[in-house]
Protein backbone atom coordinates (compact mmCIF):
# COMPACT_ATOMS: atom_id res chain seq x y z
CA UNK A 1 0.00 0.00 0.00
CA UNK A 2 1.03 3.61 -0.50
CA UNK A 3 1.15 6.04 2.44
CA UNK A 4 2.39 9.58 3.03
CA UNK A 5 4.11 9.70 6.39
CA UNK A 6 5.64 12.16 8.83
CA UNK A 7 9.20 10.91 9.25
CA UNK A 8 10.51 14.04 10.99
CA UNK A 9 8.59 16.87 12.61
CA UNK A 10 8.29 19.90 10.30
CA UNK A 11 9.73 17.87 7.42
CA UNK A 12 8.09 16.96 4.11
CA UNK A 13 5.78 13.97 4.10
CA UNK A 14 7.53 10.87 2.79
CA UNK A 15 5.89 8.61 0.19
CA UNK A 16 6.20 5.05 1.49
CA UNK A 17 5.28 1.76 -0.23
CA UNK A 18 4.70 -1.17 2.09
CA UNK A 19 2.83 -4.46 2.27
CA UNK A 20 -0.90 -4.11 2.87
CA UNK A 21 -1.59 -5.37 6.41
CA UNK A 22 -3.99 -8.24 7.02
CA UNK A 23 -6.57 -7.92 9.80
CA UNK A 24 -6.50 -10.16 12.86
CA UNK A 25 -8.89 -10.50 15.79
CA UNK A 26 -11.55 -7.80 15.60
CA UNK A 27 -9.65 -5.64 13.10
CA UNK A 28 -11.26 -4.31 9.93
CA UNK A 29 -9.22 -3.31 6.88
CA UNK A 30 -10.63 -0.42 4.83
CA UNK A 31 -9.71 0.73 1.37
CA UNK A 32 -9.63 4.50 1.79
CA UNK A 33 -12.16 6.42 -0.29
CA UNK A 34 -11.58 9.87 1.25
CA UNK A 35 -9.28 11.39 3.89
CA UNK A 36 -9.73 14.93 5.23
CA UNK A 37 -6.77 17.22 5.92
CA UNK A 38 -7.43 18.89 9.27
CA UNK A 39 -5.76 21.85 10.99
CA UNK A 40 -4.90 19.50 13.86
CA UNK A 41 -2.67 17.65 11.40
CA UNK A 42 -0.46 20.74 11.31
CA UNK A 43 0.14 20.50 15.06
CA UNK A 44 0.93 16.79 14.74
CA UNK A 45 3.29 17.52 11.85
CA UNK A 46 4.94 20.30 13.89
CA UNK A 47 5.21 18.06 16.95
CA UNK A 48 3.42 20.10 19.58
CA UNK A 49 1.47 23.10 20.81
CA UNK A 50 2.47 26.52 22.11
CA UNK A 51 1.25 27.03 25.70
CA UNK A 52 2.14 30.71 26.11
CA UNK A 53 3.31 32.65 29.18
CA UNK A 54 6.87 31.46 28.64
CA UNK A 55 5.95 27.82 29.18
CA UNK A 56 7.79 25.05 27.39
CA UNK A 57 5.79 23.96 24.31
CA UNK A 58 3.70 20.83 24.79
CA UNK A 59 5.62 18.06 23.03
CA UNK A 60 3.61 15.34 21.29
CA UNK A 61 6.68 13.12 21.37
CA UNK A 62 6.60 13.33 25.18
CA UNK A 63 2.90 12.42 25.04
CA UNK A 64 3.51 9.20 23.13
CA UNK A 65 3.28 10.27 19.49
CA UNK A 66 6.05 8.44 17.66
CA UNK A 67 7.39 8.66 14.13
CA UNK A 68 7.10 7.58 11.38
CA UNK A 69 3.37 8.26 11.36
CA UNK A 70 0.66 8.29 8.74
CA UNK A 71 -1.64 11.16 9.66
CA UNK A 72 -5.32 11.47 8.75
CA UNK A 73 -8.18 11.21 11.25
CA UNK A 74 -11.08 12.05 8.91
CA UNK A 75 -11.36 8.86 6.91
CA UNK A 76 -14.08 7.04 5.00
CA UNK A 77 -13.34 3.63 3.56
CA UNK A 78 -14.78 0.45 2.14
CA UNK A 79 -14.39 -2.80 4.07
CA UNK A 80 -12.12 -5.16 2.12
CA UNK A 81 -11.05 -7.66 4.80
CA UNK A 82 -12.09 -8.72 8.31
CA UNK A 83 -10.40 -10.40 11.23
CA UNK A 84 -12.04 -13.64 12.42
CA UNK A 85 -13.62 -11.93 15.43
CA UNK A 86 -14.95 -8.85 13.58
CA UNK A 87 -18.74 -8.98 13.77
CA UNK A 88 -21.48 -6.73 12.45
CA UNK A 89 -19.87 -5.58 9.20
CA UNK A 90 -19.16 -7.24 5.88
CA UNK A 91 -16.89 -6.80 2.89
CA UNK A 92 -18.24 -3.98 0.72
CA UNK A 93 -19.66 -1.89 3.57
CA UNK A 94 -18.66 1.79 3.52
CA UNK A 95 -18.15 3.53 6.83
CA UNK A 96 -16.68 6.55 8.56
CA UNK A 97 -13.75 5.49 10.75
CA UNK A 98 -14.31 6.94 14.21
CA UNK A 99 -10.74 7.99 15.07
CA UNK A 100 -10.74 9.08 18.73
CA UNK A 101 -9.82 5.72 20.20
CA UNK A 102 -8.69 4.97 23.72
CA UNK A 103 -7.40 1.89 25.48
CA UNK A 104 -10.75 0.14 25.02
CA UNK A 105 -10.72 -1.23 28.55
CA UNK A 106 -11.10 1.60 31.06
CA UNK A 107 -14.33 2.95 32.56
CA UNK A 108 -14.47 5.79 30.05
CA UNK A 109 -13.95 3.55 27.02
CA UNK A 110 -16.54 1.06 28.20
CA UNK A 111 -18.99 3.96 28.56
CA UNK A 112 -18.34 4.94 24.90
CA UNK A 113 -16.32 7.99 25.97
CA UNK A 114 -13.10 6.85 24.30
CA UNK A 115 -12.21 10.41 23.31
CA UNK A 116 -11.68 11.12 27.03
CA UNK A 117 -9.47 8.08 27.68
CA UNK A 118 -6.23 8.80 29.55
CA UNK A 119 -4.38 6.40 27.22
CA UNK A 120 -5.40 7.69 23.77
CA UNK A 121 -4.76 5.65 20.66
CA UNK A 122 -6.33 7.92 18.04
CA UNK A 123 -6.12 7.04 14.36
CA UNK A 124 -3.77 9.38 12.57
CA UNK A 125 -2.27 10.59 15.84
CA UNK A 126 -1.03 7.65 17.89
CA UNK A 127 -1.42 5.02 15.18
CA UNK A 128 -1.56 5.20 11.40
CA UNK A 129 -4.43 7.06 9.77
CA UNK A 130 -5.94 7.87 6.41
CA UNK A 131 -3.17 9.52 4.35
CA UNK A 132 -2.93 6.15 2.64
CA UNK A 133 -4.86 3.87 0.33
CA UNK A 134 -5.64 1.48 3.22
CA UNK A 135 -6.35 1.96 6.92
CA UNK A 136 -6.78 -0.57 9.73
CA UNK A 137 -9.62 0.00 12.20
CA UNK A 138 -9.35 -1.97 15.48
CA UNK A 139 -13.01 -2.89 15.88
CA UNK A 140 -16.26 -2.76 13.84
CA UNK A 141 -17.82 -0.59 16.55
CA UNK A 142 -15.50 2.19 15.37
CA UNK A 143 -17.19 2.24 11.96
CA UNK A 144 -20.07 4.69 11.66
CA UNK A 145 -22.75 3.93 9.09
CA UNK A 146 -22.96 6.79 6.58
CA UNK A 147 -26.37 5.62 5.34
CA UNK A 148 -25.56 6.56 1.76
CA UNK A 149 -23.82 9.91 2.32
CA UNK A 150 -21.07 10.87 -0.11
CA UNK A 151 -17.73 9.64 1.32
CA UNK A 152 -15.89 12.79 0.20
CA UNK A 153 -18.17 15.31 1.91
CA UNK A 154 -18.80 13.00 4.87
CA UNK A 155 -15.14 12.42 5.77
CA UNK A 156 -14.85 15.72 7.74
CA UNK A 157 -17.69 14.63 10.04
CA UNK A 158 -15.13 12.46 11.88
CA UNK A 159 -13.43 15.57 13.26
CA UNK A 160 -14.71 18.99 12.25
CA UNK A 161 -18.25 17.62 12.25
CA UNK A 162 -18.38 15.84 15.58
CA UNK A 163 -16.13 18.49 17.18
CA UNK A 164 -18.49 21.34 16.35
CA UNK A 165 -21.59 19.24 17.04
CA UNK A 166 -20.33 18.40 20.52
CA UNK A 167 -19.34 22.03 21.16
CA UNK A 168 -22.76 23.30 20.05
CA UNK A 169 -24.46 20.77 22.33
CA UNK A 170 -22.58 22.35 25.24
CA UNK A 171 -24.26 25.67 24.36
CA UNK A 172 -27.73 24.16 23.89
CA UNK A 173 -29.46 26.38 26.53
CA UNK A 174 -28.07 29.49 24.79
CA UNK A 175 -28.79 28.65 21.14
CA UNK A 176 -32.07 30.59 21.18
CA UNK A 177 -29.88 33.72 21.20
CA UNK A 178 -27.25 34.59 18.58
CA UNK A 179 -23.89 33.07 19.46
CA UNK A 180 -20.40 34.13 18.39
CA UNK A 181 -18.13 31.75 16.48
CA UNK A 182 -14.42 32.54 16.21
CA UNK A 183 -12.89 31.02 13.09
CA UNK A 184 -14.40 30.47 9.65
CA UNK A 185 -12.23 27.60 8.49
CA UNK A 186 -13.48 24.05 8.11
CA UNK A 187 -14.79 23.91 11.67
CA UNK A 188 -16.48 27.29 11.51
CA UNK A 189 -18.32 26.49 8.30
CA UNK A 190 -19.30 23.11 9.74
CA UNK A 191 -20.65 24.79 12.88
CA UNK A 192 -22.79 27.12 10.76
CA UNK A 193 -24.19 24.20 8.79
CA UNK A 194 -25.20 22.43 12.01
CA UNK A 195 -26.41 25.38 14.06
CA UNK A 196 -29.68 25.96 12.20
CA UNK A 197 -30.48 22.24 12.16
CA UNK A 198 -30.01 22.20 15.95
CA UNK A 199 -32.57 24.99 16.37
CA UNK A 200 -30.07 27.81 16.78
CA UNK A 201 -30.89 31.48 16.25
CA UNK A 202 -27.71 32.02 14.26
CA UNK A 203 -24.12 33.15 14.66
CA UNK A 204 -21.86 36.16 14.32
CA UNK A 205 -18.63 34.83 12.81
CA UNK A 206 -15.27 36.43 13.56
CA UNK A 207 -12.23 35.81 11.33
CA UNK A 208 -9.23 37.87 10.22
CA UNK A 209 -9.37 36.49 6.66
CA UNK A 210 -11.70 38.31 4.25
CA UNK A 211 -12.18 35.28 1.99
CA UNK A 212 -13.16 33.13 4.94
CA UNK A 213 -15.59 35.78 6.21
CA UNK A 214 -17.21 35.77 2.77
CA UNK A 215 -17.46 31.97 2.94
CA UNK A 216 -19.15 32.28 6.35
CA UNK A 217 -21.79 34.63 4.93
CA UNK A 218 -22.48 32.14 2.14
CA UNK A 219 -22.76 29.38 4.77
CA UNK A 220 -25.45 31.29 6.65
CA UNK A 221 -23.74 33.51 9.22
CA UNK A 222 -25.94 36.32 10.54
CA UNK A 223 -23.03 38.70 10.02
CA UNK A 224 -19.23 38.72 10.19
CA UNK A 225 -16.55 40.73 11.94
CA UNK A 226 -12.86 41.18 11.15
CA UNK A 227 -11.15 39.93 14.29
CA UNK A 228 -8.13 42.12 13.56
CA UNK A 229 -10.15 45.34 13.60
CA UNK A 230 -9.28 47.66 16.54
CA UNK A 231 -12.97 47.86 17.42
CA UNK A 232 -13.75 44.17 16.85
CA UNK A 233 -15.34 43.81 20.31
CA UNK A 234 -17.56 46.84 19.80
CA UNK A 235 -18.63 45.51 16.40
CA UNK A 236 -19.52 42.12 17.86
CA UNK A 237 -21.58 43.68 20.65
CA UNK A 238 -23.38 46.07 18.28
CA UNK A 239 -24.20 43.38 15.73
CA UNK A 240 -25.53 41.03 18.40
CA UNK A 241 -28.24 43.56 19.24
CA UNK A 242 -28.55 42.19 22.77
CA UNK A 243 -26.82 40.02 25.37
CA UNK A 244 -24.42 37.34 24.16
CA UNK A 245 -24.65 34.15 26.20
CA UNK A 246 -22.64 31.75 24.09
CA UNK A 247 -19.35 31.79 22.17
CA UNK A 248 -17.27 29.05 20.57
CA UNK A 249 -13.57 29.65 19.97
CA UNK A 250 -12.48 27.42 17.09
CA UNK A 251 -9.11 29.18 16.83
CA UNK A 252 -7.77 29.10 20.36
CA UNK A 253 -5.17 31.85 20.60
CA UNK A 254 -4.76 34.69 23.08
CA UNK A 255 -6.63 37.19 20.91
CA UNK A 256 -9.69 35.07 20.10
CA UNK A 257 -10.05 33.72 23.62
CA UNK A 258 -9.93 37.26 25.03
CA UNK A 259 -12.55 38.51 22.55
CA UNK A 260 -14.68 35.47 23.32
CA UNK A 261 -14.50 36.18 27.03
CA UNK A 262 -15.09 39.92 26.71
CA UNK A 263 -18.16 39.65 24.50
CA UNK A 264 -20.12 37.48 26.93
CA UNK A 265 -22.93 38.77 29.11
CA UNK A 266 -23.36 37.69 32.74
CA UNK A 267 -23.94 33.98 32.94
CA UNK A 268 -22.44 33.37 29.50
CA UNK A 269 -20.36 30.40 28.40
CA UNK A 270 -17.20 30.27 26.29
CA UNK A 271 -16.50 26.87 24.74
CA UNK A 272 -12.83 26.44 23.84
CA UNK A 273 -12.12 24.14 20.89
CA UNK A 274 -9.23 25.54 18.85
CA UNK A 275 -5.63 24.53 19.49
CA UNK A 276 -3.75 27.34 17.77
CA UNK A 277 -1.76 27.93 20.95
CA UNK A 278 -0.70 30.55 23.45
CA UNK A 279 -1.89 31.58 26.89
CA UNK A 280 -5.15 33.05 28.13
CA UNK A 281 -5.27 36.66 29.28
CA UNK A 282 -8.53 36.71 31.23
CA UNK A 283 -8.86 38.91 34.31
CA UNK A 284 -9.56 36.29 36.95
CA UNK A 285 -11.90 38.35 39.20
CA UNK A 286 -14.26 38.84 36.25
CA UNK A 287 -14.90 35.10 35.94
CA UNK A 288 -16.84 34.87 39.23
CA UNK A 289 -18.13 38.44 39.09
CA UNK A 290 -19.78 37.77 35.72
CA UNK A 291 -20.49 34.09 36.44
CA UNK A 292 -18.71 33.13 33.22
CA UNK A 293 -18.27 29.46 32.33
CA UNK A 294 -15.19 28.45 30.33
CA UNK A 295 -15.45 24.89 29.08
CA UNK A 296 -13.09 22.87 26.95
CA UNK A 297 -14.52 20.60 24.27
CA UNK A 298 -12.42 17.83 22.77
CA UNK A 299 -13.81 16.25 19.60
CA UNK A 300 -16.78 14.00 20.51
CA UNK A 301 -17.70 10.41 21.25
CA UNK A 302 -18.84 7.71 18.84
CA UNK A 303 -22.49 8.10 19.90
CA UNK A 304 -22.35 11.80 19.04
CA UNK A 305 -20.79 10.93 15.69
CA UNK A 306 -23.75 8.69 14.81
CA UNK A 307 -26.15 11.37 16.12
CA UNK A 308 -24.46 13.83 13.78
CA UNK A 309 -24.81 11.57 10.74
CA UNK A 310 -28.49 11.01 11.57
CA UNK A 311 -29.01 14.78 11.93
CA UNK A 312 -27.32 15.47 8.59
CA UNK A 313 -29.63 12.99 6.88
CA UNK A 314 -32.81 14.03 8.72
CA UNK A 315 -32.33 17.77 8.21
CA UNK A 316 -30.70 17.41 4.77
CA UNK A 317 -27.77 19.52 5.94
CA UNK A 318 -25.65 20.76 3.05
CA UNK A 319 -21.97 19.79 3.24
CA UNK A 320 -19.25 22.37 3.76
CA UNK A 321 -17.11 23.38 0.74
CA UNK A 322 -14.66 20.60 -0.05
CA UNK A 323 -11.59 20.70 -2.27
CA UNK A 324 -10.48 17.28 -3.48
CA UNK A 325 -6.83 16.51 -4.08
CA UNK A 326 -5.14 13.26 -5.15
CA UNK A 327 -3.37 11.38 -2.35
CA UNK A 328 -0.08 12.01 -4.17
CA UNK A 329 -0.47 15.71 -3.30
CA UNK A 330 -0.77 15.11 0.45
CA UNK A 331 2.35 17.13 1.29
CA UNK A 332 1.42 20.00 -1.02
CA UNK A 333 -2.09 20.08 0.47
CA UNK A 334 -0.74 20.17 4.02
CA UNK A 335 1.48 23.11 3.06
CA UNK A 336 -1.47 24.93 1.47
CA UNK A 337 -3.33 24.53 4.75
CA UNK A 338 -0.28 25.79 6.67
CA UNK A 339 -0.16 28.90 4.45
CA UNK A 340 -3.89 29.56 4.88
CA UNK A 341 -4.70 28.94 1.22
CA UNK A 342 -7.62 26.56 1.78
CA UNK A 343 -11.26 27.50 2.28
CA UNK A 344 -13.45 24.80 3.79
CA UNK A 345 -11.90 21.34 3.85
CA UNK A 346 -9.35 19.61 1.63
CA UNK A 347 -9.97 15.90 1.12
CA UNK A 348 -7.41 13.46 -0.28
CA UNK A 349 -8.59 10.81 -2.74
CA UNK A 350 -6.35 7.73 -3.27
Amino acid sequence: MKSFRVTEFNGPLAEVDSATPQPTGTQVLLKVKAAGVCHSDLHIWQGGYELGHGRKPLSLKDRGVSLPLTMGHETVGEVVALGPDAKGVKVGDVGLAYPWLGCGKCELCLADEENMCLKPNSLGVYCDGGYSDYIMVPNPRHLVDLKGLDPVTAAPYACSGVTTYSALKKLKPHLKHPIVIFGAGGLGLMALSLLKAMGGKGAIVVDIDKEKREAAIKAGALTVVDGAAPDALQQIMAKAGGPIYGAIDLVGNAQTSQLGFDCLSKGGKLVMVGLFGGGATWALPLIPMRAITIEGSYVGNVKETQELIDLVIEKKIAPIPVTTRPLAKADETLMDLYKGKLVGRAVLIP
